[in-house]
């Protein structure tokens, strides 16, 4: 690959992956992969020691490292719903200067311990209005902690920050003008630890449901910030939940994710039709980055859903490694089936994984512990799994489908939407509405604003 074309293939990842994503997605993790003439990858700051802060600062990046930018910034998003302020995280980020990991995190825990200390501080003075968005704050804060910790075995650090987040959110519930408490939903042989949350001023009021549906990485309270606060003032109730492969399903039981979304989807829908303020005829599911996928899939075989949003849409995750083996040198013959690459291709694969510090942490860190695999064989057979391709037709509910500008992962959401035999609608998002990239994460107010619309029209006219 010729040095204008590798620095094209860079340009358009970081284009690509938006520095205050929630989630470095697979897709986009790999075409960051810089491949030179002659199939190796070029030099990178990732080294055996895993460091970050050879990644210099990006034009717009506010911390030093590139890598912990992409983390650092995901905050951003939550400003308008209650999350931390610009000022907040640029705070973390002269601390985090040039340091590692450890740094970051060690920034990040004293800003939420700060906060944290400040709403307890305000509860015993009365204010419980302060007190409760100081916590909020404080949740949102430990929460960016502690993602390049990611991997197994899991660090204790992370464990940790999860509780502090987890706490905080709790006590900022229980301060709500109706007191929400967790709850726990019946899955397999476990529980799904899940918050179920009134509408804004319809606390007894039977209502519509929207269930928020995570995606690879992120937790409850990323779904509050990010969708669950507009839904809320829209009047829906919502239910956040953590499935296998998510949060504390993850952190502390180690369940691993499941392409057959529809069996966990099921479980959350058990649960919400029985809850009393529930309209069962009224029961959405909306899905962020993986939950892009995950949403539609469970769409395949919950019949109970009045309508399901993928944000953005995805319908299979597989193709990814494709695109990685052909820019490797790889032939479409032999990239048609994963399953039988060649050893000198996977090899080649792990190089650049290994050398590329975003790369090594989505695959290794992030992936191989998020599927249960130890090795990248594994690993993309376990993709391959997650695809939709032959089920889009079961689909029968209405579905909407974003699509950020910018964004890889939806690259291929055009071809999903016109195969959908459903109700079904297509939203596109710019760059320039500042909504160009993965999720709309520098726009949440404007993708809620939309999403909120379609679904208030689709389940009057149901």
């Amino acid at each position: 690959m010729s040095k204008q074309r590798t620095g094209l293939v860079r340009r358009n990842f970081l284009r690509g992956a938006l520095a205050s994503a929630v989630v470095l997605p697979i897709g986009t993790a790999l075409a960051a992969c810089t491949v030179s003439a002659s199939g190796s990858t070029a030099p990178s700051a990732f080294g055996a020691t895993g460091t970050a802060a050879a990644l210099k600062r990006p034009r717009g990046a506010l911390f030093d490292s590139a890598f912990h930018d992409r983390f650092g910034q995901w905050p951003l998003g939550y400003i308008s719903s209650g999350g931390p302020e610009m000022g907040d995280i640029i705070a973390v980020a002269d601390v985090v200067g040039a340091g590692d990991d450890s740094a970051f995190y060690d920034a990040w825990i004293a800003s939420g311990d700060t906060y944290n200390a400040d709403a307890e501080a305000a509860l015993a003075a009365g204010h419980r209005v302060s007190a409760r968005a100081l916590f909020l704050r404080a949740s949102c804060l430990y929460a960016a902690a502690y993602h390049p910790l990611f991997g197994t075995p899991v660090d204790p650090r992370l464990l940790a920050a999860f509780d502090k987040q987890m706490t905080a959110f709790q006590r900022a519930m229980e301060l709500s003008a109706v007191p929400v408490h967790p709850i726990e939903i019946p899955y397999e042989d476990t529980k799904l630890p899940a918050y179920l949350i009134p509408a804004v001023g319809h606390e007894a009021e039977v209502r519509p449901l929207l269930i928020l549906n995570n995606g690879y990485d992120a937790t409850i309270t990323d779904m509050y910030f990010a969708s669950g606060v507009a839904a809320l003032r829209r009047g829906y109730h919502i239910l956040m939940f953590d499935g296998p492969g998510q949060g504390a399903m993850l952190y502390k039981q180690g369940l691993p994710l499941r392409p057959d979304w529809e069996v966990v989807v099921s479980a959350v829908v058990d649960y919400a039709e029985k809850v009393s303020v529930v309209d069962p005829k009224k029961i959405a599911l909306s899905g962020w980055s993986l939950g892009g996928y995950l949403a539609p899939r469970a769409a395949t075989a919950e019949r109970r859903l009045a309508a399901c949003v993928a944000d953005p849409g995805q319908w299979d995750i597989g193709e990814a490694f494709q695109g990685f083996a052909l820019k490797l040198g790889t032939s479409k013959e032999a990239v048609a089936d994963l399953d039988k690459l060649e050893d000198k291709t996977i090899d080649a694969m792990w190089s650049a994984i290994q050398e590329d510090r975003e790369l090594y942490w989505s695959i290794v860190q992030r992936g191989f512990w998020a599927n249960d695999v130890s090795d990248l064989r594994a690993f993309i057979h376990r993709s391959m799994q997650f695809t939709l391709k032959d089920k889009v037709t079961e689909i029968r509910c209405p579905t909407l489908l974003t699509s950020a500008e910018n964004d890889p992962l939806a690259d291929a959401t055009k071809a999903f939407y016109d195969a959908l035999t459903c109700p079904k609608k297509l939203l596109a998002f710019t760059a320039a509405e500042g909504a160009g990239e993965h999720t709309e994460m520098n726009n949440r107010s404007l993708v809620n604003q939309r999403v909120l619309d379609w679904l208030d029209e689709t389940l009057e006219m149901r």
